[in-house]
C-alpha cells in the first residue's frame, strides 16, 4: 500500500475527502486531508489506477501528483497538537469564547496535560485568575517576539 497526494481545488480538501472516502473501493484504504496542508488529501491505495478512475467523477479533485509519499512524511498531521502550544506565560490574550468573550487577559499558567490555561483579566477590579480551554483564546502579544 502507497500514500498518493490528490490535489484539489482550494478550500475544497474536505469535499473532496468525504467523496473518495464514501466510494465503495476495494483498493482504497484510507483518506487523509488534513488542516496544515491546503490544496491536497492524501489517499492510500494500492495503485494510482483505481484513484485516477474515480477523479473523473469527482468535482474539485484536479490531478494525482506523480510519485509516492511515505508514512514518515504525513505522520506529523496523524496526532493533533494541543491548542495550548504557542501560548507562554506572561503572554497577553485575548478570550474569544465564554463568558468573558472579548476580555483581554494576561497568561498566568498553561496545564498542557488538561490543555487548560489561567489568565488574569486585565480590566478586572479584583485580579481574579479564570480557567480556560485553549482553545477559547487567541494570543494577542507574547513575551518572545
Amino acid at each position: 500500500m502507497s500514500l498518493f497526494a490528490v490535489k484539489t481545488t482550494a478550500s475544497q480538501e474536505m469535499t473532496v475527502a468525504d467523496m473518495i472516502a464514501n466510494r465503495e473501493e476495494e483498493e482504497i484504504h484510507a483518506v487523509i486531508a488534513p488542516d496544515s496542508l491546503t490544496s491536497y488529501v492524501m489517499v492510500e491505495s494500492d495503485n494510482t489506477a483505481v484513484i485516477e478512475r474515480i477523479m473523473d467523477e469527482i468535482p474539485h479533485a484536479r490531478s494525482i501528483i506523480p510519485g509516492e509519499s511515505s508514512m514518515a512524511e504525513v505522520e506529523h498531521f496523524l496526532s493533533p497538537t494541543p491548542d495550548v502550544e504557542g501560548i507562554a506565560e506572561g503572554d497577553i490574550v485575548e478570550l474569544i469564547a465564554g463568558p468573558f468573550k472579548g476580555e483581554k487577559a494576561r497568561v498566568q499558567r498553561i496545564d498542557e496535560g488538561k490543555d487548560q490555561v489561567t489568565v488574569e483579566l486585565y480590566e478586572a477590579t479584583v485580579p481574579i485568575p479564570v480557567t480556560v480551554r485553549g482553545d477559547q483564546i487567541r494570543v494577542l502579544d507574547s513575551d518572545e517576539r
